[in-house]
């Protein structure tokens, strides 16, 4: 079994790879800026999924599975315009989106994923 973790640190890998199973899953990412508005927080989430993709030699048209973590549940027709925008058509993963306190009060939005290699 080839497993490899990327951006280990003390509690959690940002990325783990199981290359026999052809899996690449990703914890829960937070905005660079949490002090930033609630679509720059996204687009910053989703950024860094694309980012760590690439890196596993995956993309987001692979991507298996996502789960949504709002604080707020007014932000979700906002979060749902630019997931739309982002994810490509016909490629749309199993998808969760629910209510959470985040570990910051500032993180407005937090994306979990496992995607195929």
């Amino acid at each position: 079994m080839s497993i490899q973790r990327h951006h280990v640190g003390k509690r959690l890998s940002d990325m783990v790879v199981h290359r026999g199973g052809g899996t690449v899953y990703l914890a829960g990412q937070v905005a660079d800026d949490p002090k930033a508005d609630f679509a720059t927080q996204t687009r910053q989430v989703l950024a860094s999924i694309d980012r760590l993709l690439a890196e596993a030699g995956s993309d987001k048209a692979k991507i298996l599975s996502a789960t949504i973590f709002l604080p707020d549940m007014a932000d979700f027709a906002a979060m749902n315009t630019i997931w739309e925008a982002w994810i490509p058509a016909g490629n749309t993963p199993a998808r969760a989106t629910v209510q959470a306190k985040l570990a910051s009060p500032e993180y407005r939005i937090e994306i979990q994923a496992i995607a195929g290699l």
